[in-house]
Formats: C-alpha cells, structure tokens, sequence
C-alpha cells in the first residue's frame, strides 16, 4: 500500500497533468505544470537531498492548477499582480492540504505544506527559503532567456537582482553553476556588479 507522501505526490501530479498548456521535453509532449513541478523536484535534489516529506510536497505544488486563475483574472497593473500572485499562494496552499489530508497526513503536516506553498516566514523559515531558492533555480534556467528577449534590459536587470535578493547562499551557489547562456550571464553580473557571478 502506498505510502501518504506516495499518494499526495501521485494526486498532485494527476492534477498538473489537468494543464491543457503543454511543452515539450525531449520531443514527448508534457503539460507545462507538470513539466515545471518536476523541474521544481529536480531542483530541490540537487539543492537539499535530505528535505523533508512536507517541504518535498510544498516544491512539487508550487503552481497547482494555476492555469484556472489566468493573470487576466486582475487588473493588469503592479497591484493587480500582487494580489493575483497572492491569491494564487492562498489557493494552491489549501488546494495542496486537501490532498495531503485526502493522501492520508496529518493536520499538522498538511498545515506545513500550507505554511510553505504561501512562504511565510520566507526569511525566518530555512525550508520557505530552500523552497523559494528552488523556484528561482527554475525560473534563471528554464525561462529566463525567453524573459530577457520580451523585455528592455533594465527591466531585466532589476529582475534578476530581485530574483537574486529572494535566495540563500546556496541558492546562489548553483545559480551560477546552471549553464546559462552567454547573454544571461552577461545579465546576472550587470544585475550583481559582477559580486557573485
């Protein structure tokens, strides 16, 4: 019988594979959430092998059924992000505790994975900042590039000192190990002054 992360890891990847987006991986079609939660888990192995059962659950649900509240669902201004950015935190928090608590876990641990999907606590609560560290990994390796061609470099420079600012030491420490393109690198150490990369 399959053990509560087993089955709240195979319910929250049946729900990824709901994402009518889908990408390519090595010339097989995949839904875009899916393929960004496994990123997300790829990520986390290289950056804390040792996490624990909740933080492992909060990483592979960081967008869970985010397709459902597109961004045009909020006005289309800075405010209107944020509060679409957070509302999606709020939901897919209590989307992934419901299934933790259907996969058979704890209230206290599904709460847990709540606390992480939202990050609260970000700076204070080392797990938040593996997770967030995690999600700027995916985001500096897998759509940067495509960023940095839509936007004018200064936009783009002052997202990666954001994206930068957001991780630990050891987040960075595998930023500048990801192989970005000669193009991103030039970005990030314009970003950083050249301190860091």
């Amino acid at each position: 019988m399959p053990t509560p992360y087993l089955r709240a890891l195979a319910l929250i990847d049946a729900a990824h594979a709901q994402d009518p987006s889908v990408t390519t991986e090595n010339g097989t079609p995949i839904p875009s959430e899916l393929a960004y939660a496994q990123s997300m888990t790829r990520h986390l192995e290289a950056h804390t092998p040792t996490a624990s059962e909740t933080l492992r659950l909060a990483v592979r649900a960081q967008h869970l059924r985010r397709w459902e509240v597109p961004r045009s669902s909020y006005p289309m201004t800075k405010a209107g992000y944020y509060a679409w950015r957070t509302g999606l935190a709020r939901r897919q928090a209590e989307l992934a505790m419901a299934i933790c608590r259907e996969a058979g876990y704890a209230e206290e641990d599904a709460e847990r994975v709540g606390v992480l999907v939202r990050k609260e606590g970000l700076k204070s609560d080392p797990e938040c900042q593996v997770l967030e560290d995690v999600a700027c990994l995916v985001f500096l390796e897998e759509q940067f590039a495509a960023f940095r061609e839509k936007w004018e470099e200064e936009k783009v420079v002052g997202v990666v000192r954001k994206t930068w600012g957001k991780m630990g030491s050891r987040g960075r420490e595998l930023a500048l190990g990801l192989g970005m393109g000669e193009e991103e690198m030039r970005v990030v150490r314009k970003a950083l002054g050249d301190e860091g990369a």
